[in-house]
């Protein structure tokens, strides 16, 4: 009786000692939607990393929804987490939740996406404005200057928008590009079909198209082809999608990120705050124009 009343206290002490481990190792990745192969990458390469480093990842999906995010941010501030990476949904509507989690003293990164306000301890990220310029630098390359152009535009709110058309915007002076259109496509590629449609029955003298990933560019290609138009296609992020369609001859290119590598150095960035480490306030990730 008393063997198995030590074994049980042993196992109890254990168990507790394990849990102890657990809620010392854990680490939160927030991500703005699982709905976009570029972000499932990121959460695959952060998993990876945090795995090697021996810690546990939890990983929660805002879908888009500011709401959700916050929401998300107030679920993770009382699970014991010891570091949090976003992704944020909107550059402005994160700012709520980074505050909230400033209060908690729990250290907060940003992944791809920047935050407008609350204390970051680093934020990783591709610089997107000069990808947005090379973008628009490769189609004057292939088509010369005073080329017509489309635009087809990310989320409207976040800093991976706005960064990329300012780029691409300084291409456009630079070149004399003529601008035909440009709006938004969320990111999304069905949303990309759809409005690359639609202005495409008002602008079909077309020559080019930037579009700010490589989702809303595939939405672009199969808009192309049902018009029986062709045009100089140009993505953005290097998903396998968008690298695929590049050797097919489908797209001209795409601005070639690192998702995985966003999500790896993240988690690496985490646990070096977490060890009272200094790092940078911004960690650049390369990017590279993929052509066929």
């Amino acid at each position: 009786m008393k063997k198995t009343v030590g074994f049980i206290i042993t196992l109890v002490m254990i168990l507790g000692m394990s849990t102890q481990a657990l809620a010392k190792d854990t680490l939160a990745l927030v991500v703005s939607t699982l709905n976009n192969p570029f972000f499932v990458t990121m959460k695959d390469g952060a998993e990876k990393k945090a795995a090697e480093l021996g810690y546990e990842l939890i990983v929660l999906d805002s879908q888009n929804d500011p709401s959700k995010e916050l929401a998300n941010v107030e679920d993770l501030s009382v699970r014991g987490v010891k570091a949090i990476l976003i992704n944020p949904t909107d550059s402005d509507a994160v700012s709520n939740a980074i505050r909230m989690i400033n209060r908690t003293k729990i250290p907060v990164l940003t992944l791809d996406r920047g935050a407008t306000r609350g204390k970051v301890a680093s934020h990783i990220a591709s610089d997107n404005v000069a990808g947005g310029k090379m973008a628009g630098d490769y189609i004057a390359e292939n088509l010369g200057k005073g080329a017509t152009v489309i635009q087809l535009e990310g989320l409207a709110g976040t800093s991976a928008a706005r960064d990329r058309g300012e780029g691409f915007n300084q291409a456009v002076k630079a070149n004399n590009f003529k601008v035909l259109a440009s709006q938004p496509a969320d990111f999304d590629r069905t949303k990309g079909l759809n409005v690359m449609e639609n202005l495409l029955a008002a602008h079909g003298d077309v020559n080019a198209v930037f579009a700010q990933n490589d989702e809303m560019a595939l939405g672009a290609v199969r808009a192309l082809a049902a018009a029986n138009k062709k045009a100089f296609v140009v993505g953005f992020d290097g998903t396998d999608d968008g690298i695929a369609a590049v050797k097919r001859g489908d797209m001209a290119g795409t601005i070639a990120q690192q998702p995985a590598l966003i999500g790896a150095l993240g988690v690496e960035t985490a646990v070096k705050v977490l060890k009272g480490e200094k790092v940078d306030a911004y960690i650049p990730v390369p990017l590279k124009v993929v052509t066929k």
